[in-house]
């Protein structure tokens, strides 16, 4: 168990700056909001919430404090969220994006509305907002989700409580190479969480090299998100339409900024070769919202034929004579997953670190990724070994988007391999279910030494 006298004491001549840029940056903080309010007035709503004030009444106290600060994170809180509430707990829910609450808003709207669940933004990093955040729920636990670390709340935290873990955590060896150029400054913000829950040995590792002694091993609670049956259904109905007319689909999934554009090179190259008979659907699903605008206007600059998701009510119809689907809708990636037979995983073509294959695992679909998926590094070489995912040769950095044409070519043509691999992908988001169980075991057998 770390002790405050022994680690993660509060570095003062570190922190004071800290709290220094903070109370300059602010105004920059509103100015930012402000501008990304021009799509969405959202941005602007529960402004006070931000600075620790302006709650709605009732406030519940001693709730499980669960901080997942964006889309992913609050996905992956799923099952750790529902696992509580199955014990009569009531949770607070906390982010730091537009999207994260609003996808949390979508998961739990029943027990958000039955007030199982209170859902606020985590206040900016400054002291006197924190303090009074922690003092008006006063949460029994807090957990924060993967790679979550802000100062003034993990500091504050360890002075007055609530016992603070980190769950589900991940740190590659950038970051964590990162977190070491700020030295004992760096170090002392992780071990001054009692206890970090990690997913793999390697995050493990490197938690260790920080100093912290207090770490478990628990899996990754991505494995253990049940995809939306609805979706899944609409997503299979896709795929049949498809199949019937024999086209299959390939889902660029989750991809950032300069990939797209190696991916339509390579789609069009791969449409003017040809190959097929009947040329395959490509379903293009940028991470971001904000940026799906200007994905439309990259896919027409290409000349290639496409249609948005959004023009369609329900399940996508009469895909004919188009070569591109732009998915801009939010919420639908198992529809997405459900309904490609081939997966391209975005952040992982440019230096992004990758983003999650563990979805479109469990749906069955077979994943090809590129060089750069530190972010997911043992799911990655777990996937590959289990045959359920395979790594595009070549550097994409470079622009070789042939090497991706040739990938796609060869694995669409094979419906004997990628039949084998939409098993093997099943089967291996299957084999790695359980994280949610041990977590929840690691944190009441530590409560149980704080009592």
């Amino acid at each position: 168990m770390n002790s405050d006298s022994e680690y993660g004491a509060r570095p003062r001549v570190w922190f004071a700056v800290y709290q220094l840029l903070w109370h300059l940056l602010l105004p920059l903080a509103f100015v930012r909001l402000a501008w990304r309010a021009r799509h969405s007035f959202a941005y602007l709503h529960h402004i006070p919430e931000r600075l620790g004030f302006g709650y709605d009444k009732p406030i519940t106290q001693g709730a499980i404090w669960i901080h997942a600060v964006s889309v992913g994170e609050t996905r992956a809180a799923q099952p750790l969220i529902e696992a509580y509430l199955a014990r009569g707990e009531t949770i607070l829910l906390t982010h730091m994006t537009l999207n994260g609450r609003r996808t949390g808003k979508k998961l739990f709207a029943k027990q958000i509305a039955s007030e199982q669940i209170r859902q606020v933004y985590l206040p900016y990093d400054l002291c006197w907002s924190v303090e009074h955040f922690l003092n008006t729920f006063k949460p029994k636990l807090g957990l924060f989700m993967e790679t979550e670390a802000w100062p003034t709340v993990i500091f504050r935290c360890a002075e007055i409580g609530p016992p603070l873990f980190l769950v589900n955590a991940r740190l590659s060896e950038r970051s964590a190479r990162r977190i070491n150029r700020f030295g004992k400054a760096g170090r002392s913000l992780f071990q001054a969480f009692k206890g970090i829950l990690a997913q793999t040995d390697f995050d493990a590792q490197r938690y260790r090299r920080l100093g912290v002694n207090n770490i478990g091993i628990v899996g990754n609670l991505k494995f253990d998100v049940a995809l939306d049956a609805q979706l899944v259904q609409q997503g299979e109905l896709w795929q049949q339409e498809l199949h019937a007319s024999k086209r299959l689909m390939v889902c660029a999934a989750s991809t950032r900024d300069g990939e797209e554009e190696i991916i339509l090179k390579a789609w069009k190259e791969l449409l003017l070769s040809n190959y097929f008979v009947v040329q395959p659907l490509l379903c293009l699903v940028p991470r971001h919202p904000e940026r799906f605008t200007e994905v439309a206007d990259a896919i027409h600059s290409t000349g290639l034929k496409f249609r948005r998701r959004t023009e369609w009510s329900g399940v996508p119809k009469d895909c004919n004579g188009i070569e591109v689907v732009l998915g801009d809708s939010m919420g639908e990636m198992p529809m997405y997953y459900s309904a490609a037979d081939l997966v391209v995983m975005g952040g992982s073509l440019l230096p992004f670190g990758g983003q999650n294959l563990i979805e479109a695992c469990a749906a069955g679909c077979p994943v090809l990724l590129g060089a750069h998926t530190y972010n997911f590094q043992q799911a990655s070489l777990d996937a590959i070994q289990a045959g359920a995912a395979k790594r595009i040769e070549g550097d994409l950095l470079l622009g070789e988007s042939s090497t991706l044409m040739d990938a796609l070519k060869e694995l669409l043509s094979n419906a004997t391999e990628l039949s084998k691999m939409g098993e093997a992908a099943k089967t291996y988001s299957i084999e790695h279910q359980g994280a949610t169980k041990k977590i929840v075991a690691a944190l009441d057998q530590q409560n149980r030494s704080f009592s």
